[in-house]
């Protein structure tokens, strides 16, 4: 997703609104991911170079979360302590990431592509909800 595209979204005049987005596109992203380790962790293992079973362990765990990050983008409002939670997750996620692709993942090359690009797409929801946060006053 483009800069544009990503103020597009971001356009609003109501600040929990663009939380709400944010939220439910990480919600989105993460369940995607989480489906996709849950259903094809052995194929997904062997081109990433990661255990079918760790996937299929993260698979449960991100759709889960995914679900949960999708209910509180369902509220008009969505509380500050949830989302800072959320926001805390997505820098932990982002963080594990590159610790296990030094000390723990022996990945194939895709793998060690895929795992640094998507920590920094968590990373960039967390920023993006950050800021969503402090427009909502909710900081």
């Amino acid at each position: 997703m483009s800069a544009t595209q990503l103020a597009t979204l971001a356009r609003t005049p109501e600040p929990h609104t663009m939380l709400r987005r944010f939220l439910a596109f990480d919600a989105a992203g993460t369940g995607a991911n989480g489906i996709a380790y849950l259903v094809a962790s052995g194929p997904m293992g062997r081109l990433l170079g990661i255990d079918s079973g760790l996937l299929l362990t993260l698979g449960v765990l991100l759709t889960a979360y995914a679900a949960g990050v999708g209910l509180l983008a369902t509220r008009p409002q969505p509380p500050a302590l949830p989302v800072r939670a959320v926001i805390e997750l997505n820098l932990a996620w982002t963080a594990l990431s590159f610790i296990a692709l030094a000390v723990w993942l022996s990945p194939t090359t895709t793998g060690a592509v895929y795992i640094p690009a998507q920590a920094l797409v968590v990373a960039g929801f967390a920023g993006l909800q950050y800021g969503a946060l402090r427009a909502a006053g909710s900081s």
